[in-house]
């Protein structure tokens, strides 16, 4: 499965979530539902993976958490936030980088409408 089929899986799966249960609750519940759908669909994936940061032969064990990580090569940050700010593209974009992986969605479930929290996030580093 290409970046771009888990991309419109997410995304369409995201909808749903929305839909049920609306804007106003914690990033956790969605990540939860969004995963139950993923997981029903048949998709391999890890919820709150750890990923360390490689710094020269240092690798530290930073805490650093990626919210999805989907067939090990698609990454899902999950926010509940009034609005999306730089520092969260920021975030996951360095995810993208630490981890290889080169598209990932920033979905923003608390907004009227669900597609004005979305935003489709390319690794250019690789």
């Amino acid at each position: 499965m290409t970046e771009n089929e888990i991309s419109k899986l997410v995304y369409d799966s995201s909808l749903i979530v929305h839909r049920e249960l609306g804007p106003g609750l914690l990033e956790s519940a969605y990540e939860e539902c969004l995963s139950y759908l993923l997981l029903k669909k048949g998709l391999l994936l890890e919820r709150q993976k750890p990923l360390p940061l490689v710094f020269e032969e240092v690798k530290l064990e930073a805490g650093y958490r990626v919210d999805l990580l989907i067939e090990k090569k698609f990454i899902v940050e999950v926010k509940s936030v009034e609005v999306l700010k730089d520092i969260h593209m920021a975030q996951i974009l360095t995810y993208l980088k630490l981890s290889n992986c080169k598209l990932g969605l920033l979905i923003n479930f608390n907004t009227v409408l669900l597609k004005d929290g979305v935003r489709r996030v390319i690794n250019g580093i690789l």
